[in-house]
């Protein structure tokens, strides 16, 4: 299957003072078309500056970054924002849904810098709530929600421009078991049955098991590769 992701060589650093701290070393990674992979590490191995690197939210020090044949190592300022804007959707440990808004404002937000009139805006929004089971809720607020409910709506929010790759963040990080598996359902059924690219950061072994493949990270390095134990 086509690769989507290609790292070639990426380094990483943050300067203290005089001293330069490694985070990433030469590492090079590579991610198909449709994968749905679990990025799993000790705090500090890197991994999240891994994942940031892949949003265009960080820049590498050294080596190469090509997204959908798009080498982002090479934008900078608006270009990269308008590339992230198209390209990524994030989901997040704390959803980061704005408490004043309902359900269906939340999700509508990325669509705020499209060309899209207001009548097609809410026709996306419509199908992002049903595709998350969350259609009954669009005028709720995210203080009448459940926090697997919070999540579903910040996944729609990251679905509704339909972006390249899905990135997650720890996102079952605040919840309970039961709501943690249905949220991972969910990203699996978006994998499965919709074809979409997901990378997901993850301290948690069960997280790490619906997705299809798994990465290891140690002090900046790859160490570990195997393919995950499918959850059903």
């Amino acid at each position: 299957m086509q690769a989507i992701v290609e790292l070639k060589g990426v380094e990483k650093f943050y300067q203290r003072g005089k001293t330069k701290v490694p985070v990433l070393q030469k590492l090079d990674l590579s991610i198909a078309q449709g994968e749905f992979l679990a990025l799993m590490g000790p705090s500090g191995s890197g991994k999240t500056t891994l994942l940031n690197l892949i949003a265009g939210l960080d820049e590498c020090n050294a080596g190469e970054i090509n997204i959908g044949g798009v080498r982002i190592d090479k934008l900078r300022g608006s270009k990269l924002t308008a590339w992230r804007a198209r390209h990524i959707g994030f989901v997040f440990q704390f959803y980061n849904l704005i408490p004043a808004l309902t359900a269906a404002r939340n999700i509508e937000l990325p669509l705020l810098l499209t060309n899209l009139t207001a009548a097609q805006r809410a026709k996306h929004v419509a199908a992002a709530l049903q595709l998350v089971g969350l259609s009954d809720r669009a005028k709720h607020k995210p203080g009448e929600l459940s926090g697997g409910q919070q999540q579903r709506i910040g996944i729609a929010r990251a679905l509704i421009a339909d972006p390249t790759l899905l990135v997650c963040d720890e996102p079952t990080g605040d919840l309970d078991r039961q709501s943690a598996d249905d949220i991972l359902g969910l990203l699996q059924i978006l994998n499965r049955q919709h074809g979409k690219t997901i990378i997901m950061v993850t301290h948690d072994q069960k997280a790490a098991d619906y997705a299809s493949r798994q990465l290891h990270m140690d002090k900046g390095s790859l160490i570990e590769s195997r393919t995950a134990r499918v959850a059903a």
